[in-house]
């Protein structure tokens, strides 16, 4: 058991600035040579990687973890967030859109609150400030006393035009007695992080700039006083989970790993990795062959369609893949991955060929043509388990199955539940022992899918 410090920093909505805040307080602790360890909450994959180099320590990375209150459970989330505050001095979780949003329009499942009150950890609330004076203060009036068992421990203003503008929102919080002001930041165009259609740009793709992280912690400090509203919070006791002796990895996992597949969830590959996977990257842009001796695959999510010309480019991998598969050893592949053993993805560039192990097409489009909480109950034994294996995950794709490709013709494994009820149509789709999918499952929402994911590679490897 170790007393570490530990906040949740929530945005009254997306778009508030509440992953610049996070990502500014992240850094100016980290350079004060605290151990921070970031979280975040909800299904992503690209404000994570942010987080890890904004707390590198000795110019190391250091991965940040999800928590969700809809696909893993209470003690699930607790075994994550123990497992790495422990190791640190200062836990910062960053929520996901606004602090009370979630799957549900009348309760907190999936939202940023449920995951605060599942911690027990305070909450740092980021209010978009502009054309707001004493407005602001009934706005965090209202956030404070929706939900008591919420604990906000503080408020900062984002976007505030002045030192006047400043003032003016101090005075108004003077009638929410119990709620201080953390800070005021300025508004500040050189900190601004770019987008992209599933969010900011991936730090893969961002290595010319990679001093924003101490350009965020100045901004930070010139507006706020991360030392005094530290020493402000309560400390958070922190247990280490039991752990068995990790088993040491006996089973090798080719895991593709460059700019064009980054979408992992950190828990997925420590469970892996517990089952007894020994996990070897490799890319699939620039290398030519697979790992030797591997005896499974994993190809997450990320961006195939902005590489799409130097993955068609590598021929030699492309072919490798498919004969992987065709040989009936274990592969999973989600979203990106996905889209990559199809015939082809087609882009506003052009239409590139893929690995061809399922025999459809991807389009990309300008809108999403998915999003949201997905569970899945596989119909069939998968390498991820057996039939009737209950998962969940999150879909959110801008790409389509072209229409003219015949589905039904082919072995689909998942039925599938979002938000509204049955999601109907065929989804996951099983070819050899090659499942692939749109969605982004979390392997802690069923204790058995890494362990039954390593055994099944392990048996294919071994009988050959």
């Amino acid at each position: 058991m170790s007393n570490i410090k530990a906040f949740v920093i929530a945005g009254t909505h997306s778009g508030c600035g509440k992953t610049s805040v996070s990502l500014g307080i992240m850094a100016s602790l980290a350079r004060r040579g605290l151990k921070v360890q970031p979280f975040k909450c909800g299904p992503d994959f690209i404000d994570p990687g942010h987080h890890a180099l904004a707390c590198a320590r000795d110019n190391k990375p250091i991965p940040s973890h999800n928590l969700d209150g809809w696909m893993l459970d209470p003690a699930k989330n607790l075994d994550i967030f123990n497992r790495y505050a422990t190791q640190c001095d200062v836990a910062v979780v960053e929520g996901v859109m606004g602090l009370f949003d979630g799957i549900s329009g009348t309760a907190d499942l999936g939202s940023t609150a449920q995951i605060a009150k599942i911690l027990g950890l305070p909450v740092i609330l980021v209010v978009d400030a502009r054309s707001m004076a004493r407005s602001a203060a009934a706005l965090v009036s209202g956030y404070a006393n929706f939900d008591k068992d919420v604990n906000i421990a503080g408020v900062i203003f984002n976007r505030v035009g002045s030192p006047n503008h400043a003032e003016l929102l101090m005075e108004a919080m003077t009638l929410v007695p119990g709620i201080p002001v953390l800070g005021c930041l300025g508004r500040d165009e050189n900190i601004v992080t770019p987008s992209r259609h599933l969010g900011l740009v991936t730090p893969d793709a961002d290595q010319p700039d990679m001093d924003r992280y101490q350009r965020l912690a100045d901004w930070m400090e010139s507006g706020t006083d991360p030392d005094g509203f530290l020493a402000a919070l309560p400390d958070i006791e922190a247990t280490q989970p039991f752990d068995l002796v990790p088993e040491i990895g006996t089973v090798s996992i080719g895991l593709a790993r460059d700019a064009a597949f980054c979408f992992y969830y950190e828990e997925n590959l420590r469970l892996l990795r517990e089952a007894g996977a020994r996990l070897v990257d490799f890319s699939p842009i620039d290398d030519q062959h697979l790992p030797d001796g591997i005896e499974g695959l994993y190809l997450g999510g990320g961006y195939p369609e902005l590489y799409a010309f130097e993955l068609g480019q590598n021929t030699k991998m492309r072919r490798e893949i498919k004969e992987f598969c065709e040989s009936g050893r274990p592969v999973y592949a989600e979203c990106g991955g996905f889209m990559y053993l199809m015939n082809d993805i087609i882009t506003g560039r052009g239409r590139y060929a893929m690995s061809g192990v399922f025999p459809i097409r991807a389009e990309m489009g300008d809108k999403f043509r998915a999003l949201g909480y997905r569970e899945v109950t596989t119909q069939s034994t998968t390498p991820l388990g057996v039939s009737g294996s209950v998962l969940r995950g999150h879909e959110f794709h801008y790409s389509t199955i072209q229409d003219d490709m015949d589905l039904n013709a082919m072995h689909s494994v998942y039925a599938m539940t979002g938000r509204k009820g049955v999601i109907d149509g065929p989804s996951g789709f099983l070819e050899n022992s090659t499942l692939g999918s749109y969605v982004h499952l979390h392997f802690g929402s069923h204790p058995d899918a890494a362990q039954s994911f390593v055994d099944a590679c392990k048996h294919a490897g071994r009988a050959e």
